[in-house]
């Protein structure tokens, strides 16, 4: 034991001696570029946080491509530096993490006394005032309330939001009824959380037996539901050279099942983190972002099994759905939603288009464990507005896939605009209901498509049982045939070339969510009334750039109008129509509905709004003053009911204050 000890006291005191002799080159610039901000001693200053973590727990590679990104959106600018002055910064930082002797390391261990008679051993994670998270040598996070003296109260959550969703069938629906028509009125933030380092949020929180899970691009962060509090945070470099929507830091969520937290990093890898502590568990490479695949989408996990798709549609990434082993990270099956020449359904490309066909898979989607069928919506063929090198139909693209969850088969598919030449991607929610259907029980998918109409199949083998268009304003098709195709009207060419076509580019609606509620047997979403102006131009495809053929504008003098509408789905009647006063933008706030005749939905000028879900009367709001990116969602934890989304870079939970 004493030999080993004076090994590896030598051996530190030789590290360190070398380390200094290579660090000490980078003292100077570290001092005059970072001191200021992290500190002298990287523990935090001024302006900036402690970051010793952080270099430790990042590789060389990634920690250089960090600082040469910089995070101007916190106010840390990028550092321009060559590779050997980079070199000697990253060495002097190295040197800075303290060099810890061989042994156990400092922690809090503690026992606590919990009012139920129990006693809790481990580990201290965090702790205030009236709270204290306790991580057993289990694995398990224990959330605790004081209840004076050195006793303490175990709380978590009744009712959890598990999905982005909220339930394998894709519908924001919430049994939970204590926020009702009477008191929401009552309804106020009680905790915030800030997601310092995120840009675009677009995260839906995920409730997990008192733990929320929310991301940005490559972060994932564990928070008490109860309070916002921190447990864990786990996070790697942004990647530097993406294009699309990830470079601007989108990330729709996590998956849930076990004890794994599962994520799609920006240049999309998969990977599997441990619920207790953010452990990386294993990273599995989904695709070569190189080739203009981006990763922003909220997996689902079906049965031993996470399942997850991918963007760059704009950008002609060939689109595809895959399956991973939750513990091993190893890929079980795949499904390309673009054929290769050759392939089945490769007829329905007649051109070189093919080839990067788009066709991807960006959205969430559902699962039916019944029938074990996993349901995912699939983008629009590429390149977007010129389909002159892609004739046909362009199979599967703009579709429902219904693939068998084991294997990855086909079982069958509804393509809703067949070759799609104005960006109506089916990404919108797929929200399986069981319920009576002309006077017979029947497993139902419905969905309000970006194309202005809205649909309802037999989710086991795809027939189409309705299709009604929700627009007043739709001109490229005067209906859906009963061949399931759409009846296609011409279209008015203008004096400059362009095409007038409504809806516009965004679709009548589009990715954010909807909710049907089985009480009222209305389905709620957000509806766009938005005309524009296509154009087309020959492109050729190329990595790392937009692959559009073309460009949509707004045509002139005509303003566009946002509406949360409810609908009747048994006959595609439009119940209730709430209209934004703001016309300006466009937000991307989506819709919850719950048990007691509540709709929540992000309203355009920033608001969170409540409304009767029997008529749509508003019934409350509170300012957010951001434009909304997400949608809400609802939870129950300790025996209160939380109304949370996320709110710029920020996530609010409101409840209700006040007497009863």
């Amino acid at each position: 034991m004493i030999w080993r000890l004076l090994v590896g006291i030598i051996g530190a005191s030789l590290m360190l001696s070398s380390s200094a002799q290579t660090t000490d080159a980078g003292r100077a610039y570290y001092e005059e570029a970072c001191s200021r901000c992290h500190g002298g001693d990287g523990q935090g200053g001024e302006t900036g946080p402690a970051i010793l973590a952080r270099v430790s727990a990042t590789t060389d590679s990634d920690l250089a491509a960090y600082l040469r990104i910089g995070m101007p959106a916190n106010n840390m600018p990028p550092i321009a530096v060559d590779d050997a002055q980079m070199n000697r910064l990253l060495g002097y930082l190295r040197s800075m993490v303290p060099v810890l002797m061989p042994g156990p390391p400092v922690v809090d261990r503690r026992e606590l006394q919990i009012d139920d008679g129990r006693v809790l051993a481990g580990v201290v994670v965090n702790e205030g005032f009236s709270d204290l998270q306790l991580r057993t040598d289990a694995g398990v996070i224990h959330l605790l309330r004081r209840s004076g003296g050195e006793n303490f109260h175990e709380v978590t959550s009744q009712l959890d939001w598990p999905t982005y969703h909220g339930n394998f069938g894709g519908n924001r629906f919430s049994e939970a009824r204590q926020i009702n028509k009477d008191n929401v009125s009552r309804l106020a933030p009680v905790w915030s959380f800030p997601m310092a380092s995120a840009r675009t949020v677009e995260t839906t929180p995920v409730v997990v037996d008192g733990v929320m899970y929310v991301s940005s691009a490559n972060e994932v962060w564990a928070l008490d539901a109860g309070t916002g509090r921190e447990i864990w945070h786990y996070s790697r470099p942004r990647t530097a050279d993406l294009r699309g929507l990830a470079a601007m830091g989108m990330n729709r969520g996590v998956a849930v099942e076990g004890d794994r937290v599962f994520l799609q990093t920006d240049n999309v890898h998969l990977i599997a983190l441990d619920k207790s502590d953010g452990r990386l568990l294993w990273d599995t490479v989904m695709a070569d972002y190189k080739q203009n695949y981006e990763g922003t989408a909220a997996p689902i996990t079906v049965g031993g099994l996470v399942v997850s798709g991918t963007g760059g549609g704009d950008s002609g990434a060939r689109g595809f759905l895959a399956a991973y082993d939750v513990v091993t990270g190893e890929e079980v099956w795949r499904f390309w939603t673009v054929p290769l020449p050759g392939e089945p359904g490769s007829e329905t490309w007649i051109g070189d288009a093919i080839l990067h066909g788009s066709g991807a898979t960006w959205m969430s989607g559902s699962y039916d464990p019944e029938l074990d069928i996993v349901y995912w919506p699939s983008g629009n063929p590429g390149p977007d507005y010129d389909g002159d090198e892609r004739g046909g139909d362009n199979l599967y693209t703009n579709c429902i896939l219904a693939l068998d969850a084991r294997t990855g088969k086909l079982r069958w598919y509804y393509q809703f605009t067949p070759h799609d030449i104005h960006d109506w991607d089916a990404q919108e929610p797929p929200v399986l209901i069981d319920t009576d259907w002309q006077g017979a029980p029947r497993k139902l998918l419905i969905q309000a498509n970006r194309n202005g109409f809205f649909y309802v199949l037999d989710r086991t083998d795809g027939e189409l049982l309705l299709a009604r268009k929700f627009l007043k304003k739709l001109n490229w098709a005067s209906g859906i045939g009963k061949d399931g195709r759409p009846i296609l009207n011409e279209l008015t060419l203008m004096p400059t070339g362009e095409t007038y076509v409504c809806p516009g580019f965004g679709g009548g609606t589009n990715w954010y969510s909807t909710s049907y509620n089985p009480g009222t047997g209305l389905y709620y979403f957000q509806a766009m009334e938005r005309c524009n102006l296509f154009s087309k131009r020959k492109e050729e495809w190329r990595a790392g750039a937009p692959y559009m053929g073309g460009t949509a504008r707004n045509a002139p003098d005509e303003n566009f109008v946002k509406s949360l509408r409810a609908l009747d789905i048994r006959t595609g009647e439009i119940a209730w129509d709430l209209p934004q006063a703001n016309k300006r933008t466009s937000s991307s706030g989506g819709v919850l509905s719950t048990a007691n005749g509540l709709v929540f939905f992000g309203e355009n000028s920033g608001h969170l709004v409540a409304v009767d879900a029997a008529d749509g009367a508003v019934l409350w709001s509170y300012p957010t003053n951001h434009s909304w990116r997400a949608s809400p969602m609802s939870y129950v934890f300790d025996n209160r009911q939380y109304i949370a989304a996320a709110v710029g870079q920020i996530i609010m939970a409101f409840a209700l204050m006040g007497p009863e």
